[in-house]
């Protein structure tokens, strides 16, 4: 059983050591280079805000940067988990299917006693290696970082903002699938996933709080909030199950989607 999932799980599993690997080099240089900015931040952090454009407090939603927790959801977290891993997940999955068709390899696995629902379902459960890998390394990356510049971080808070991130990253890449069932040619379906996923992270941003902040509620960026876990400590598991529903859906149309099409 899961033979085309383990099969491409092991493949993906050098390439998500290494995004592993870049994600924690970040983490460790926001970290590092924090101290050497905190006590600005401590006398000037409104002042600070109030220089930034309010698109781009928007934007990134930016609380503050006074604390570590503040400038790790806003450097790290937002930008580098909602922004570069949502679109990176939604990108690889994009290739899911897609280029196996391109490459006439999937002709060669439909001939196999193997179901296109079974096929696609596996395909994506293949993409659970990188999400797990970095957010496994990451965090403990990120509190030992903490604890060696002396600002410690809540170990529970740092879990937190990990795992609470797995869902939202999977509906990212449940976007990606629905690209890659879509259309035949690869490189069409991954802008197409890139233009989507960052489509609904502009939307999300720039609509809320306005008359139209109702439209953002498509967007999963709307439900995994970096600044809520790390500044308040605060765990909507509701948001999470939002997220599961949005991943559900979106997989279940493209198992759909591709079990009537041709290939």
């Amino acid at each position: 059983m899961l033979e085309i999932a383990r099969y491409d799980g092991r493949n993906r599993l050098r390439g998500s050591v290494y995004l592993a690997i870049a994600m924690s080099v970040l983490a460790v240089v926001v970290i590092w280079i924090y101290p050497s900015f905190s006590d600005s931040f401590d006398d000037v952090d409104e002042e600070l805000l109030q220089a930034y454009p309010d698109e781009v407090i928007q934007l990134f939603d930016v609380q503050t940067m006074a604390t570590l927790e503040g400038f790790l959801a806003f450097e790290l977290y937002i930008f580098g988990w909602t922004i570069l891993l949502g679109l990176y997940l939604a990108y690889l999955a994009a290739g899911a299917i897609a280029d196996d068709i391109e490459r006439g390899r999937m002709d060669i696995l439909l001939s196999m006693p193997i179901s296109r629902n079974r096929t696609v379902l596996e395909k994506f459960l293949a993409l659970g290696v990188p999400i797990v890998v970095v957010n496994v390394l990451t965090p403990i990356v990120v509190y030992v970082s903490a604890e060696l510049v002396d600002e410690p971080l809540s170990a529970v808070d740092v879990v937190a903002v990990h795992a609470l991130s797995v869902p939202y990253l999977f509906a990212c890449a449940s976007i990606g699938l629905a690209a890659s069932v879509a259309v035949d040619r690869t490189s069409i379906a991954q802008r197409a996933a890139l233009g989507v996923t960052f489509g609904l992270f502009m939307l999300e941003s720039l609509l809320v709080d306005t008359e139209y902040d109702a439209v953002g509620t498509i967007a999963p960026m709307r439900y995994y909030d970096p600044n809520e876990i790390l500044l308040n400590s605060t765990y909507d598991l509701g948001n999470v199950g939002v997220l599961v529903v949005m991943t559900v859906v979106l997989v279940a149309v493209s198992v759909a989607w591709f079990d009537r099409r041709d290939v």
